[in-house]
């Protein structure tokens, strides 16, 4: 078999591995959708009337609810950056990396396994706020054309995520610091146009939201469902996509190749 075969066996092999895991512990594999849940329920019923009102349209929490659940959507991508980066730090720190050394595997594909795998979990986790979004009354207006656009873009954002989590993850030297580091990745999406329009904001808080990597990608998503203008925040939220992943895949590679040199 060529170098590439046996890399892809290998990431395959990884993979199953870290399926496997979550399968096993599905708390920690859905955990990261529980916020997003927990948030669209408070933000829907506690405020949604009031910020609704607020809202081009009809609004009222119909209005709000259609605004708000993309961004929640986005924030439980954002959620599985934890787990990720708990899971890299666990292999590095319990001696299983170690065990690796010792066998016949590609070197790159112990990452890929975890940065695939977290995609999944992310996907599958994201099925369950979606579908509590359509229980409380979401109703996107997107052609399937557009679905399968708006997965792809949740599949590039979590992709480009969990390459990063999984740097963050190598540089933790415990589990505690892993779950920590993260929290940043996680809180940007409350800087952005995820809970109200940025405009609303204070001009320094609004330049930020503006110009932060997590505003185009809502306003892409929530164009996508509920059939509202994207422009060009599309091709901003693909060009934010590839270059955290490309700085997230050279960070992870600089570190995992170091550590395992030791």
């Amino acid at each position: 078999m060529s170098t590439l075969t046996y890399a892809v066996h290998d990431s395959m092999t990884m993979l199953r591995r870290n399926l496997k895991h979550a399968l096993r512990y599905p708390a920690v594999s859905l955990g990261p959708a529980m916020m997003p849940i927990l948030m669209l329920l408070l933000f829907v019923y506690a405020f949604g009337d009031s910020i609704g009102a607020g809202l081009p349209g009809s609004g009222g929490r119909d209005a709000y609810l259609e605004y708000l659940t993309p961004g929640v959507i986005i924030m439980g991508v954002a959620a599985g950056a934890m787990s990720t980066s708990i899971a890299v730090c666990q292999d590095m720190t319990e001696g299983i990396i170690n065990r690796f050394r010792t066998m016949n595997i590609t070197r790159s594909s112990f990452m890929t396994g975890h940065v695939i795998g977290s995609v999944i979990t992310t996907v599958v986790s994201l099925v369950l706020v979606v579908g509590v979004a359509l229980a409380l009354g979401f109703r996107p207006d997107a052609n399937p054309l557009e679905w399968l656009a708006a997965a792809g873009l949740i599949a590039a954002i979590a992709f480009a995520v969990a390459w990063l989590s999984a740097a963050l993850g190598l540089i933790s030297k415990t589990v505690e610091s892993a779950s920590n580091k993260p929290l940043l990745i996680q809180f940007l999406p409350f800087l952005g146009s995820a809970f109200v329009p940025a405009g609303s904001m204070a001009p320094g808080l609004r330049w930020f939201a503006e110009y932060q990597p997590f505003t185009p990608m809502t306003e892409t998503l929530r164009g996508l469902l509920t059939g509202s203008a994207i422009g060009n925040s599309g091709w901003i939220s693909l060009a934010w996509c590839a270059g955290i992943t490309l700085v997230g895949y050279l960070w992870s590679r600089s570190l995992f190749n170091s550590t395992t040199k030791r």
